[in-house]
């Protein structure tokens, strides 16, 4: 049974959740240790079990102490800290790669002669919202790095990964760009049917990190198809935007993260139980037309992550995530940017209803 903290306070959320904190301060200030590791005391205190252990999400890549120290007080379902560390410091990921030979963007830590052709990246950031053209005004920084900006076709490899056994899918990412943000994360459409040659590369190439950085569980390795060659771009070890492509109304998937960081196969729960869409996407809808104040509304059924009426959206910032199945990974794209459409409509008119004065 899920005990959950989080900083939104979403309406299927709380349904979804045995017990539940929310801690609204973690969306403008990032994670604290003090107000997060009370949270997780009062749920594990009340709790009539002891938790298994403790699912991290993403906010705790750029806050490595703070993943360490949890570690220590509880068991991380997951990757361990020491190995997100490993894949989240630049100056350990990049060589590592380069030592096993796997291709990547050509990455430098200094800022390059000519700004033209190059990404600044920050280190643990998450979202696409750290990635900016560079600029001479980029300098050295320590949590920052430089990345040659390649063309290619953004393909995701999900995989839960354990010592016993391994099970991979692929999916394809888009962005939704702004002015301020132009590599902002939309969404992603799976599962892929790949060339074969292609397919086999992808797997070999993420059991191959798997082994090397002893990752676990749920873990996303992003790739760039550039004339063919995978590109490594990042690896983010823990469950990720693209768990929603994949998971059945059971949660299968997410049970077969458990079975994983509990030394079983996470192949065989898959093989048993799993009843996978033939193809679904999911993307986020952002409050790009302006801060929204969430009205009062009857959800669609193909809304998740939905705010409670009255929350304050700031402009930008997501509002909730949209699915839609259909036969094909196209069709689902398709048919997830018209229900965003839709959503949106219903949101910002209903929004504006409840503001007018009534005669």
């Amino acid at each position: 049974m899920p005990l959950v903290v989080d900083g939104y306070g979403d309406d299927d959320t709380q349904l979804a959740a045995k017990s539940y904190k929310c801690l609204p301060q973690f969306v403008s200030t990032g994670i604290t240790r003090s107000a997060l590791s009370a949270a997780l005391a009062d749920l594990s205190t009340a709790s009539p079990n002891p938790p298994l252990g403790l699912v991290l999400s993403a906010g705790f890549e750029d806050r490595l102490l703070l993943a360490a120290a949890l570690a220590d007080e509880y068991e991380i379902l997951g990757t361990s800290a020491t190995a997100i560390s490993r894949c989240k410091t630049p100056a350990d990921f990049f060589p590592t790669i380069a030592r096993l030979g796997i291709p990547h963007p050509e990455t430098r830590f200094e800022p390059p002669a000519s700004p033209t052709g190059w990404l600044t990246k920050k280190a643990g950031g998450s979202g696409g919202a750290h990635i900016h053209e560079t600029t001479a005004a980029h300098g050295v920084s320590k949590h920052g790095y430089f990345q040659r900006k390649v063309p290619g076709d953004a393909i995701s490899v999900f995989g839960i990964v354990s010592a016993e056994g391994d099970a991979f899918a692929f999916s394809r990412q888009w962005i939704t760009p702004t002015l301020q943000n132009p590599f902002r994360y939309g969404g992603a459409t799976g599962p892929l049917t790949l060339e074969e040659d292609l397919e086999a590369r992808l797997i070999d190439t993420c059991m191959t990190l798997s082994r090397e950085f002893n990752l676990k569980g749920i873990v996303s390795f992003d790739f760039l198809i550039n004339d063919g060659e995978p590109l490594l771009i990042e690896i983010n070890p823990r469950p990720g935007a693209t768990l929603d492509v994949f998971d059945d109304e059971r949660g299968t998937v997410f049970a077969a993260h458990i079975a994983a960081c509990m030394g079983e196969n996470p192949a065989t729960l898959l093989q048993r139980q799993w009843d996978p869409p033939a193809a679904r996407a999911a993307a986020y809808l952002y409050a790009d037309q302006g801060a929204l104040r969430v009205p009062k509304i009857a959800w669609p059924e193909w809304a998740r992550d939905c705010s409670p009426a009255g929350t304050l959206i700031a402009v930008h910032n997501p509002i909730a995530t949209v699915l839609a199945e259909a036969t094909t990974p196209d069709a689902a794209e398709q048919l997830c940017f018209e229900r965003m459409g839709q959503l949106q409509s219903m949101l910002y008119d209903s929004a504006k209803a409840e503001q007018e004065p009534t005669l």
